[in-house]
């Protein structure tokens, strides 16, 4: 077995003749590889830049706000996973500001850590009404879609946040700077989606990609491969997590997400609308959306609504153009006990992985 001191000595071995931008995409990769110190053990002209692969970091505010809004004015159950309950929206001071205030003020808010804990929960309430605000990339979408394709009982209904993550990448791949040289690709989404999927990268912009599990060795293996690749002037699609993300994906995820769901044109927070990057209820499953079983209560007139707090630079950590040091909050007004901005809450938010593994200070400016 390759070990990761043998595939760190394989990278220290190749000649890079410039410095190289590797774009690790999931939150994951992001938490593995803090918590590894890999970035201080790879050589100095490599840079591991942190992507778009935290669902709760780009969760439209106004889809926080209206959760808030169903547990406080419509008195529903409102179960969410843990990370959401502590996101901020963009309200004048003294309001409620994220669902675990909510809660505090009275509202039933629940965390849960899968869809099955929803089922049960409206099972066990079969007199109130039960909202899942239901936020993350396909591979926390698909456990939703399967419930919805089961079953689900008539008191459940679904407010979906569900984002898929290969857009976001390909937006920034046709932007005019995309700020990267190679991509890691998500390990857990290719095992849903299949590792064919990323296949855009090599073939539509000519960049060196590979599939990453989350090992140091896996991921070494991965930075290992896109490197040989630049140094080499191949390019291609390299899947280092062939134990678990093989061709094809989940067949069966695939087509409960198909059955349930259709792909839409979605906001992502601070960044805005990106073309066929969202899922929302098929009509089929109407008698489960949230969104026309209750109020809307994200007025249009929200001042900032949709965007990060005032100085927030979270939505730029999350597109790769910052480092999480680099935001002009970070240690001073953000931390994990006073968060901003979302990349502060989430466990995989780049700011709030960096910051418990170590990083404290906010990085000096140029």
């Amino acid at each position: 077995m390759t070990t990761a001191r043998d595939w760190l000595d394989r990278i220290r071995a190749l000649k890079l003749d410039r410095p190289v931008k590797i774009m690790n995409v999931c939150g994951g990769h992001e938490r593995s590889i803090t918590s590894a110190g890999l970035r201080g053990a790879l050589p100095e002209a490599i840079r591991l830049i942190p992507g778009p692969g935290c669902p709760v970091c780009v969760c439209p505010e106004e889809d926080v706000y209206q959760a808030m809004q169903l547990a406080l004015q419509d008195r529903v159950i409102l179960v969410a996973f843990g990370d959401m309950l502590r996101v901020p929206v963009n309200v004048p001071k003294g309001e409620v500001r994220s669902l675990v205030e909510a809660q505090a003020a009275g509202a039933d808010v629940r965390p849960i850590a899968s869809p099955t804990e929803a089922r049960r929960i409206a099972l066990e309430n079969p007199d109130r009404p039960v909202v899942f605000f239901a936020a993350g990339f396909e591979t926390t979408t698909a456990p939703v879609a399967a419930m919805l394709a089961e079953g689900a009982p008539s008191n459940l209904y679904i407010l979906l946040s569900g984002r898929l993550t290969w857009p976001a990448v390909a937006m920034l791949l046709e932007s005019e700077a995309p700020g990267f040289d190679a991509l890691v690709a998500p390990g857990h989404v290719s095992t849903v989606m299949g590792p064919e999927e990323w296949r855009f990268v090599v073939e539509a912009h000519g960049l060196p990609a590979a599939v990453a599990g989350f090992t140091p060795e896996s991921l070494l293996a991965a930075f290992w491969s896109v490197l040989r690749q630049i140094g080499s002037g191949a390019r291609f699609l390299d899947n280092c997590y062939p134990e678990v993300a093989r061709p094809g994906g989940n067949k069966t995820a695939q087509r409960m997400l198909d059955t349930t769901l259709e792909v839409v044109d979605a906001n992502w927070r601070g960044i805005g609308v990106i073309p066929k990057s969202g899922y929302a209820l098929r009509p089929a499953y109407a008698a489960h959306d949230a969104r026309l079983h209750f109020p809307d209560h994200s007025a249009p007139g929200r001042r900032r609504a949709g965007e990060m707090p005032p100085g927030c630079d979270c939505a730029r950590v999350v597109l790769g153009k910052l480092m999480p040091s680099e935001c002009r909050l970070y240690g001073r007004a953000c931390t994990p006990r006073t968060p901003v901005g979302p990349c502060m809450v989430s466990d995989e938010g780049a700011c709030r992985i960096w910051w418990s593994g170590g990083v404290r200070e906010p990085a000096k400016a140029d």
